[in-house]
């Protein structure tokens, strides 16, 4: 048992880790999100400036949030090369991640059961970092069918519901099958079309936002 000087100092020691994490510095620092995807979140064929984590983090900071988001976006990933690539994608210190996987999976016509545990694997992880989690969800083409539109659809509230993240339903949700919000390719938004995402999901961010702040004002963070 320790007893004097020494225990003295431990006490110290823990009162001074503790006042650490529950100090006003510890919760009023910059909020770090990595908008963790595919081209959708890339910004393919847009300016670094046009593409969605950046208009993100200048949408978020003029509303006086002190947030830093990192593009973690990678053209043509599906839910599989995500998960693979998801150790090294996360940069140290990040506090919560916008997960947006899944189109290509669906383009494809992959299946749905798959794209389930590999996103279903991905948060798991992320929730392992102490991450929060905000899931951006997608929708499959009506060509593949009923039943694939049906589960591969399911995926994204049912995961939302099971492991208790925020949900924002269709990331594409005002832009899709928008021709002048998107590039010619009728897939990829255009910096307009990403700037309408950004106003829409931004609810759900601050949602994030404050997942962050509560965490950290509890000393979990």
């Amino acid at each position: 048992m320790w007893s004097g000087r020494p225990l003295v100092n431990a006490l110290l020691a823990i009162g001074l880790i503790a006042m650490h994490f529950s100090s006003p510095a510890a919760a009023d620092r910059s909020v770090r999100i990595v908008a963790f995807g595919d081209s959708l979140t890339a910004g393919y064929q847009l300016a670094p400036q046009e593409a969605f984590p950046a208009q993100l983090e200048t949408a978020l900071r003029a509303r006086g949030h002190k947030v830093e988001i990192v593009n973690a976006g990678v053209s043509g990933d599906t839910t599989a090369a995500g998960l693979e690539r998801l150790a090294w994608a996360v940069p140290d210190g990040a506090d919560a991640a916008i997960v947006e996987l899944g189109a290509n999976d669906a383009l494809r016509g992959l299946d749905p059961a798959a794209a389930r545990r590999n996103l279903h694997t991905i948060v798991a992880r992320l929730k392992a970092m102490r991450l929060d989690v905000l899931l951006a969800g997608m929708t499959a083409p009506r060509n593949w069918g009923d039943a694939y539109v049906r589960s591969f659809d399911a995926i994204f509230p049912d995961l939302a519901r099971q492991e208790g993240l925020l949900l924002y339903p269709f990331f594409l949700e005002g832009v899709a099958l928008q021709p002048s919000l998107n590039l010619s390719d009728g897939l990829h938004p255009n910096a307009r079309g990403v700037a309408v995402i950004v106003e829409r999901i931004l609810p759900a961010v601050e949602q994030l936002i404050a997942r962050v702040a509560a965490r950290r004002k509890g000393g979990t963070g």
